[in-house]
């Protein structure tokens, strides 16, 4: 298994980064997946075709890690017909997730293709490498989160600007959990076990689906 590279918490130094690890904790974990929001098109299972980035180059880079903080599902995916996973920083707990090492403007057009608009503008991302936290809109994919840094890079993800207990957890459809915990499967470091026993337990998933059930996906 691959050690888990530690996120210094310490926000970054630099506020005009070329590169940022942008860490996906649901579906884009599987780099099938993340490749219709790089190169465009329609992922396997999905039921909506993507643009794509500007830059369509794969991650030069992707590193299994863990976040500080709880994933949940919740709404309901057009793209899945089920919950999607968010992400909640202030509350205690593991994410487990991978980091993608992209340019800053592919992270700008993968954050625009999440939340339903046309790739090719730029972000501006001096609040989130400044205070952690940059509240862009009410959508569900329109608060960014900066946790620290990986090798003077910042660790950024998207989430909602509720929490965990501010709405209606949905359950996730096998689609959805099946390409998830085969991304954290297949990034190398955590059993299938571990992966299964993880996402059982996110607030949506409890009591929908079991560890057995999602082994059973897997297989």
């Amino acid at each position: 298994m691959k050690a888990l590279p530690s996120i210094d918490p310490t926000l970054p130094l630099d506020r005009c980064p070329e590169r940022v690890w942008y860490t996906s904790y649901g579906s884009n974990v599987h780099l099938d997946r993340l490749a219709a929001y790089l190169r465009g098109g329609r992922p396997p299972g999905g039921a909506v075709e993507y643009p794509g980035c500007r830059n369509p180059a794969m991650p030069a880079r992707s590193i299994p890690v863990e976040l500080t903080g709880a994933m949940y599902f919740a709404t309901r995916s057009p793209v899945w017909g089920g919950g999607r996973a968010f992400y909640d920083p202030e509350v205690s707990g593991r994410v487990l997730a991978r980091a993608h090492l992209v340019t800053t403007g592919q992270f700008a057009d993968i954050a625009a293709q999440e939340m339903y608009r046309a790739p090719g503008a730029d972000l501006d991302l001096a609040d989130v490498l400044s205070e952690g936290r940059a509240v862009l809109g009410e959508g569900r994919y329109e608060t960014l989160v900066c946790a620290g840094q990986v090798d003077g890079m910042p660790v950024l993800t998207f989430t909602a600007p509720w929490g965990i207990n501010d709405v209606q957890w949905v359950p996730p459809s096998a689609a959805y959990i099946r390409f998830l915990a085969a991304g954290l499967l297949s990034a190398g470091a955590w059993d299938l076990d571990a992966v299964a026993s993880y996402v059982a337990a996110c607030p949506g998933a409890t009591d929908h689906w079991s560890p057995r059930d999602i082994v059973a996906l897997l297989d």
